[in-house]
C-alpha cells in the first residue's frame, strides 16, 4: 500500500510540473507583449513609450533569459509563492484565495446536481416500466454531452432570465445566482455520468449472478439498488474524476458568461492580458486539485470492489 501511495504521489507531482511547464511555455511563445499591454492599459490607450516599457520589463525581470525566468518561477511555486500579478500588482495567492470560494461554491453544486441527475436517468435506463421510457432515458444522455456550455448558458439565460425572470441572468449574488451557472455546468456532466452509469448498470444486470439473485425471488428495485447499483459503481466513479477537471475548465466559460466572480474569471482575463504568474497560480492550483481528487478515486475502488482488495487490480470487463 505504501509502494502504490508513493508511486501514486510520485505520479501526483509530475503531472503538476507538466502543467506548470506547459503553461509556461505557451505563454511565453504568446505573441504580444504583457509589460506593453499593462502599461498601455492602464494609460487607456498606446500611451507608454518604448523607454517606459523597457524600464518596467527589467523591473519586473522580462529582460532576463527564458530559462532564468522559468527556474526563478519554478523555484518560487515549488515554496507556493508565485509572485505579482503583472496587470494589478496583487500578490497571486491573495487573488486566488480571494475568487477561490466562489469557484468553489459553483463547482461542488454543479457536481452535485450533476451526480444526482446522471444516476437518476442512469437508474430509469433499465427501471423505467416500458421500453419506451427505458430509451428516452438512455438517449438524454447522448443529446446532453453534445450540448457546448456556453450555448446551453445562453439558452437557460433567454429563457429563466429574459422571458420568465425567475433567475438573474448577470452577475447574481446568493442562491438564485448560482442556480443558472450551476445548472449550465452541471447538465453535460450530467449526461456523462447518466450515459456511462447506464451502460454499467445494463452490462452487470446480464451478469449471471444476477439471475440467481433474482431466481430467490428478490424484486427488480432490490436487485438493482442492493447488488447491481454499488458493482456498477465503478466506471462512474471514474467519470466523476475526470468531471471534476471538466468543471474547472467549464467554469472559465461559465463565469464569463454570468459575469460571476472567480477563479475562471481571473484566468479569462489573465491569459487575454498574458498575466503568466497569474495563470501558472491558476494552472497549479487546479492540477493539485485534480490529482488529489483522482488519488481519493483510487483509494475508493477497493471499497467498492473486494476483488480489488485481493488482486490489486481493477477487473477486467468480458
Amino acid at each position: 500500500m505504501i509502494r502504490y501511495l508513493a508511486g501514486r504521489a510520485a505520479q501526483a507531482v509530475f503531472v503538476i510540473w507538466a502543467a506548470f511547464t506547459i503553461t509556461f511555455v505557451a505563454l511565453s511563445l504568446l505573441p504580444g507583449d504583457p509589460v506593453a499591454l499593462m502599461l498601455n492599459g492602464r494609460g487607456g490607450g498606446e500611451t507608454a513609450t518604448p523607454a517606459e516599457i523597457a524600464a518596467a520589463r527589467t523591473e519586473l525581470g522580462f529582460d532576463r533569459p527564458v530559462w532564468e525566468q522559468y527556474v526563478s518561477a519554478l523555484g518560487g511555486a515549488v515554496h507556493g509563492d508565485f509572485g505579482r500579478s503583472i496587470q494589478t500588482g496583487q500578490p497571486v495567492s491573495e487573488m486566488i484565495a480571494a475568487s477561490l470560494p466562489a469557484t468553489l461554491q459553483l463547482g461542488a453544486t454543479a457536481l452535485t446536481l450533476a451526480l444526482l441527475a446522471g444516476t437518476t436517468l442512469g437508474v430509469l435506463g433499465v427501471l423505467a416500466g416500458s421500453s419506451f421510457g427505458r430509451q428516452v432515458a438512455r438517449s438524454v444522455p447522448a443529446f446532453g454531452i453534445s450540448l457546448p456550455s456556453f450555448w446551453v448558458g445562453f439558452v437557460l439565460i433567454q429563457l429563466f432570465s429574459l422571458r420568465w425572470h425567475l433567475f438573474p441572468s448577470l452577475a447574481g449574488t446568493g442562491f438564485t445566482g448560482l442556480v443558472l451557472p450551476a445548472c449550465t455546468l452541471a447538465i453535460p456532466g450530467g449526461a456523462l455520468v447518466g450515459q456511462v452509469l447506464g451502460k454499467s448498470l445494463h452490462t452487470t444486470l446480464q451478469e449471471p449472478y444476477v439471475e440467481t439473485i433474482r431466481a430467490t425471488g428478490a424484486s427488480r428495485l432490490r436487485v438493482l439498488l442492493g447488488h447491481g447499483l454499488r458493482n456498477a459503481a465503478i466506471p462512474t466513479v471514474t467519470v466523476t474524476g475526470l468531471l471534476v477537471g471538466n468543471l474547472l475548465g467549464g467554469a472559465v466559460v461559465v463565469e464569463t458568461v454570468f459575469s460571476r466572480p472567480g477563479m475562471g474569471r481571473d484566468i479569462y482575463f489573465a491569459v487575454s492580458t498574458q498575466d503568466l504568474p497569474v495563470v501558472q497560480g491558476v494552472v497549479v492550483l487546479a492540477s493539485a486539485a485534480f490529482v488529489l481528487v483522482n488519488l481519493a478515486i483510487d483509494l475508493l475502488y477497493p471499497v467498492l470492489d473486494p476483488r480489488i482488495r485481493s488482486t490489486g487490480r481493477l477487473p477486467v470487463a468480458a
